[in-house]
């Protein structure tokens, strides 16, 4: 599940830093889009604060599931002592 909000956030990132390279290109090159540079700038920004927002859910959901397949593992472990004791 981490993954998915990886690949978003590394793509996110991309179109921010494509963004960014848009502020600086001249308007005659740009026919039909937005000339506005700072537009572009503020457009590569939220992209940027989304790709980090996914980037941080990312990083928190890995660390869930890690704590509880380790809290698993330590609840059947716990299990099988008992049961080798008793047998």
């Amino acid at each position: 599940m981490s993954r998915n909000f990886y690949i978003l956030a590394a793509t996110l990132a991309l179109f921010a830093l494509i963004s960014a390279g848009m502020s600086f290109v001249p308007s005659s090159f740009q026919p039909g889009l937005p000339a506005n540079g700072s537009l572009w700038r503020t457009v590569s920004m939220f992209l940027l604060l989304f790709g980090l927002a996914a980037a941080l859910i990312g990083v928190m959901t890995h660390l869930f599931e890690q704590a509880d397949r380790r809290s698993e593992e330590a609840r059947q472990a716990a299990r099988r002592k008992r049961r080798e004791g008793r047998g």
